[in-house]
């Protein structure tokens, strides 16, 4: 309680110990209650003594304290006030003989002094004040007084160590009260028994919250020592799991769950990036009470405060609100930890828990190295997957290597037999003494001629697509003029176009610029993709050549009406010995490698080409840049 010192406030420097005085008329009756009150005090002191060394809580000793104190001292009130940090102060405890108007629990700030109360009475400063109408105190104190129905007064300070702690007060309520010095010294010495007790109490606050923390590190380094033994097993688990397993979706699902349960988390998730690293996917995840996430797809871009640190490899933790959750709010603590190697970035581990507390270093550096493994199950799996490619490819580059050979060597053979049956023939005919049938000799030589050109066209056409997979020299480019140079080739198929009665047309733009080309092979490409329109084009049909300017890109066509090719033709056109049969009403004979070559030569002059087929015509169409 804030009360103001006046002129009968006693200033001590030094606590001396109670005395008792015998005047010459004192009786022995006086001597003998004298005696009495001494021993009272000294049993009232021994009280708050014995309760300090038996350790009993601070509560009860100042209960008794005040209680056994204002028995002796026969008075209305005895209080004690502590002082609080911002100057106020509070009653925590009283004894009163009315049970009207109680200050326990209240706090009270003397109106008059202000803050400067605690600085005065922390100088040892007493207050005895026997009637607050007749001590000369400030009108305002005098009120401040009354209200609390305080008529005389006596406060003393009560120190813990060298700080004032608070202050023991002795009321009156309703009329005056000389207090004597022996009351006086009384308080004082109880005022320092409680200091006492005081900073014994919180001593042994201390001492049980140092145990309490003490033991509180125990039972964290229990469990720590637990999670270190369980992360070593799943450690263990995921290496033999890597080890044993090239399925990367069993290994990181596994991961999620049991990362979860090992941290006790309510969601573990693992996501991906896309290889630009713009996008991020929730690939793997468990859950026990929060919404499933898998499958999410975010922009990294809308997201860059929570992705920049990650792709720079630091791992990312933070509270966050979850919206919905009415009426209750939760907030999680989340923490992301990035999964990278010596190559790169992969993606993410993110751990959620439905709480504020905040993953501690060792967590952060277990789930870290779980992210370790992460990453090389993941390359793992990417190399596992990378290899099976490799070898369906060489597999497939088998099949397709035998699968020409046998072609090849049935479309070596069918010359070859007609050759073997026309010189038997010829053989047959020819006999020592004359020629039995002179006519079919030069049908026979046609024949051998014919077979012998079909053979070495196959030859020739075969080495020049070996030559043109394998790594050829760059080509010889001249400037050429299409206006001019298309006419005479186009032209050389008149005749046969012609007599299968098909309309040849040639268009080139006017402003063509010259095309830097190699001409040998580009007059081989545009004539051997004349030749494969004459040849499946049905009579009645037209054929049309085409050249002119897109950009800076020169583009040929060479369409023929009345054939539609199917997808499945079409994806196979280029393909070495693939025939068109069907579609070929001439029948004309072929080696069927001119389409792969035509492929090879213009890719080999950096151009390209492609077929499209619809509406009952078919167009081959060859871009070269200038």
């Amino acid at each position: 309680m804030n009360i103001n010192p006046v002129e009968s406030t006693i200033e001590l420097t030094k606590l001396s110990p109670p005395q008792i005085l015998f005047g010459t008329e004192v009786d022995e009756k006086s001597t003998e209650q004298a005696v009495g009150l001494q021993v009272e005090r000294d049993h009232l002191l021994e009280a708050i003594a014995r309760r300090i060394h038996q350790s009993v809580e601070l509560e009860t000793i100042l209960h008794q304290t005040t209680k056994e104190l204002r028995q002796f001292l026969n008075c209305d009130r005895v209080l004690i006030y502590r002082f609080q940090a911002d100057g106020s102060g509070v009653i925590i405890t009283e004894s009163s003989v009315a049970a009207s108007n109680p200050l326990l629990g209240k706090n009270i700030t003397d109106p008059c002094l202000g803050g400067k109360h605690r600085e005065h009475y922390g100088r040892g400063c007493i207050q005895v004040v026997e009637d607050i109408y007749a001590a000369g105190l400030h009108s305002c104190y005098i009120d401040f007084l009354a209200s609390l129905q305080v008529r005389a007064n006596l406060v003393v300070s009560i120190f813990k160590e060298q700080d004032i702690w608070g202050l023991l007060i002795a009321q009156h309520c309703h009329q005056p009260r000389q207090w004597q010095q022996t009351e006086t010294d009384l308080l004082k010495q109880l005022a320092t028994q409680i200091g006492i007790g005081v900073q014994q109490a919180e001593l042994r606050q201390q001492i049980q919250d140092l145990k309490a923390k003490l033991e509180l590190q125990k039972h964290k380094q229990i469990n720590q020592l637990q999670q270190v033994r369980n992360f070593e097993a799943l450690m263990r688990r995921m290496t033999e799991q890597t080890r044993d397993s090239l399925d990367q979706t069993q290994v990181l699902q596994t991961v999620t769950q049991e990362l979860a349960e090992l941290l006790n988390l309510d969601r573990c998730q693992i996501e991906l990036y896309s290889n630009c690293q713009t996008l991020v996917t929730i690939t793997y995840g468990y859950s026990t009470k929060l919404p499933h996430c898998q499958g999410l797809t975010r922009e990294i871009a809308d997201h860059l405060e929570i992705y920049q640190p990650l792709l720079q490899k630091q791992p990312l933790q933070f509270l966050e609100i979850v919206p919905g959750w009415e009426p209750k709010l939760l907030v999680m603590s989340q923490m992301a930890c990035p999964i990278f190697d010596t190559q790169g970035i992969l993606g993410n581990i993110w751990l959620t828990r439905a709480t504020q507390e905040e993953f501690d270093q060792f967590e952060i550096e277990l789930v870290q190295q779980v992210a370790n493994e992460c990453a090389i199950a993941i390359r793992q799996a990417e190399f596992s997957e990378q290899t099976q490619a490799q070898v369906k490819e060489l597999e497939k580059g088998d099949r397709l290597k035998n699968q020409f050979l046998r072609t090849l060597s049935q479309e070596l053979r069918t010359p070859i037999t007609s050759i073997s049956l026309a010189v038997q023939t010829l053989e047959s005919v020819l006999t020592p003494e004359e020629i039995s049938n002179i006519e079919i000799v030069p049908q026979l030589l046609q024949i051998l001629h014919n077979e012998c050109g079909r053979e070495n066209k196959l030859i020739n056409d075969l080495l020049t697509l070996t030559y043109l997979e394998a790594e050829p020299e760059p080509p010889t480019l001249i400037a050429i003029d299409l206006q001019s140079w298309l006419h005479p080739i186009v032209e050389s198929f008149r005749d046969l176009t012609n007599c299968q009665r098909q309309k040849l047309n040639l268009r080139v733009d006017q402003a063509l610029p010259a095309l830097e080309t190699d001409i040998t092979d580009f007059e081989r490409i545009v004539t051997e993709l004349i030749n494969h329109a004459c040849k499946y084009t049905p009579a009645g049909e037209s054929i049309r050549v085409s050249a002119h300017l897109i950009g800076n890109t020169v583009e040929l066509n060479i369409t023929n009406s009345g054939i539609e090719l199917t997808s499945n033709e079409l994806s196979r056109i280029f393909e070495p010995f693939y025939h068109l049969s069907k579609h070929d009403p001439w029948k004309h004979s072929g080696t069927g490698l001119e389409l792969a070559l035509v492929q090879k030569m213009v890719r080999h002059l950096g151009g390209s080409i492609y077929v499209k087929s619809a509406m009952g015509q078919t167009t081959f169409t060859v871009k070269f840049p200038l």
